[in-house]
């Protein structure tokens, strides 16, 4: 692998493996988590695909959409506890590790219609989509339109974010760059990341579009969703109340199931088995 700058802790890319390094033609990258320990993850062709353990004759395939400043390694620890009935995909936002050098992204829109089109040649199996945080309201759209061009999509899981139809006056994404990664720090948006003050303010246009995207976003009317809906919040989380995750339950036909774990936020790192068993849940089903 490359050389490690010493940067690239707590997440950052530190460079591309030579080419073929998956294994099959594919290239790789490496990264370094916050402990100190490398991964290799599996860029696929195209730009917005990664997987940390690609499956070979997966049951269903776990779409994974990160929170606003977030990136595809956020759910590495989600991909690790997964067995190989489920082929877990997480999404590369633009201005995010290895695309870095592109605009971020600062609308639910561009995202859901960009990611829409990117998931195409991955809709071959049951298909599930997991987002937390502005993650969740990206994955909900992106489902509105998969299901609208014909796709099956299996179930919808959210988690740490509000329905799309409640709405509250934020303007994170008006804050100073000190004020914004104070926010950021206290709702644990990037984790180990933002503990380096150099790796937090290479982040911070990343982090300041996609709560542009979150906070301006408003939901447009339309059919609702035919899959099943999960929602997954704490009860004292500061970002949404159960009265607000209720609202998920209007935007589908399917069956509905709001989940509320103790604590202050909910976070799918630290909610492994849970979230592998809302998951599994949906791949038996």
């Amino acid at each position: 692998m490359p050389t490690i700058p010493p940067a690239a802790a707590g997440g950052m890319v530190v460079g591309w493996c030579p080419g073929g390094a998956a294994g099959d033609g594919r290239r790789a990258w490496g990264l370094v988590l916050a402990e100190g320990t490398a991964m290799v993850v599996v860029r696929e062709t195209g730009v917005w695909v990664r997987r940390f353990h690609p499956a070979s004759q997966p049951a269903a395939r776990l779409v994974c959409f990160p929170p606003a400043g977030g990136s595809a390694s956020h759910f590495y620890p989600v991909s690790r506890v997964m067995g190989p009935e489920v082929d877990v995909v997480c999404l590369q936002y633009p201005g995010r590790q290895d695309r870095s050098g592109e605009p971020p992204l600062d609308t639910v829109a561009a995202f859901a219609d960009e990611i829409a089109t990117a998931l195409e040649p991955w809709t071959g199996v049951r298909l599930i989509l997991f987002g937390h945080g502005l993650g969740a309201t990206i994955a909900y759209e992106t489902a509105r339109r998969l299901e609208a061009a014909g796709v099956a999509v299996a179930a919808l899981i959210v988690s740490g974010r509000r329905g799309p139809t409640t709405f509250r006056d934020e303007r994170m994404h008006q804050l100073d760059d000190d004020q914004l990664l104070a926010e950021a720090r206290c709702l644990s948006e990037l984790g180990d990341a933002l503990l380096d003050d150099g790796i937090a303010r290479a982040v911070l246009p990343a982090l300041r579009a996609g709560h542009h995207a979150a906070e301006t976003y408003r939901h447009t009317s339309g059919e609702p969703l035919r899959c099943p809906v999960t929602v997954l919040i704490a009860d004292a989380d500061p970002v949404v109340t159960v009265a607000e995750a209720k609202d998920w339950e209007a935007h589908t036909t399917g069956p509905f199931q709001l989940t509320v774990f103790p604590g202050s936020r909910f976070s799918p790192p630290d909610r492994l088995q849970e979230v592998a068993a809302a998951v599994r849940a949906h791949v038996a089903s």
